[in-house]
């Protein structure tokens, strides 16, 4: 069973923390954003500190989640950014006090995994949304619907895609993430079964002959067999070898799922792009598929 946890309201205090690569960057505007809608704000230690690429060593970063898990008075709980390094930390974390005390989990990219972890455990839901770091660059929309995620206020979207989507339609919970870190956790104690569900894909930086070799990778693990349905982001900053690969994502998205017949939506608003619209993973939505456009709402 999904648990939503407690909308947050004018008063709360929240956490920002980084759990993967250091920030590098101050947190002016993401506590002027947040302060604006009401929120008190705490930074852990890991916003100062350094080890190698990473916010403090492995101890400290899990210490400074601990803290804030722990933390009763702490509403959520945003990941400063991503890079690498929470599945480094993800096993050793304790998340049970989540079951009686749920609290939102913020983030994208390397984010991926803490989503899947406490998804896959506890059935928590949590956002896909902005990152601190990224608050400087964010589309107004991104950032008004990350708040409309939190407070509990209606979220839907409607979008145009460049490709030719395959058509229908599915009301169903939505998982997911960055593809590598999907990949990267399979079998582990953040994998979770992906059937009749949403999946939502997203990547950065990869080589177009990565992504085929990761897709085949769910589809070889039975991840993409009973899909209820298929939501692909960005696939931003694509790279490819000197002989071309020879397929565009989209074409090599629908070569891994043609035998199935659930619906596929391109270009959703949401990845390593400015307009970075806020995803509730674990939520059930409705998603509604045309040829050249796509509706996605969220239950309340």
């Amino acid at each position: 069973m999904s648990i939503s946890p407690p909308y947050l309201k004018k008063g709360d205090l929240v956490a920002i923390i980084c759990p993967a690569k250091k920030p590098q960057t101050q947190m002016d505007d993401a506590l002027a954003l947040l302060r604006s809608w009401g929120l008190r704000v705490v930074l852990g230690d890991t916003l100062s500190a350094t080890w190698h690429q990473f916010a403090g060593d492995d101890a400290l970063r899990t210490a400074d989640m601990q803290k804030f898990i722990d933390d009763t008075e702490v509403k959520a709980i945003f990941a400063a950014r991503g890079g690498y390094g929470t599945v480094r930390i993800i096993d050793e974390i304790n998340f049970d006090v989540l079951k009686t005390n749920p609290k939102w989990l913020v983030g994208f990219s390397d984010i991926t995994v803490l989503h899947s972890h406490v998804w896959a455990n506890y059935g928590l839901q949590s956002i896909h949304g902005q990152m601190p770091v990224n608050i400087p660059d964010a589309s107004t929309r991104s950032l008004e619907n990350l708040r409309k995620a939190l407070f509990g206020e209606e979220l839907s979207y409607q979008f145009n895609t460049r490709e030719a989507n395959r058509p229908g339609s599915a009301t169903a919970e939505i998982i997911g993430g960055n593809l590598s870190l999907l990949v990267n956790i399979l079998a582990s104690a953040s994998d979770f079964d992906y059937s009749g569900k949403i999946l939502f894909l997203e990547d950065v930086g990869e080589y177009l002959y990565s992504i085929d070799r990761m897709l085949y990778t769910l589809k070889r693990a039975g991840k993409l067999k009973h899909l209820a349905g298929l939501i692909i982001g960005g696939f931003t900053g694509l790279k490819d070898n000197d002989i071309p690969f020879g397929f565009t994502v989209p074409q090599i998205v629908m070569n891994l799922v043609k035998d199935y017949d659930y619906p596929v939506a391109f270009d959703f608003p949401a990845g390593h792009v400015d307009d970075n619209n806020a995803l509730i993973l674990g939520r059930e939505a409705t998603l509604q598929v045309n040829t050249s456009s796509a509706t996605l709402k969220f239950s309340a």
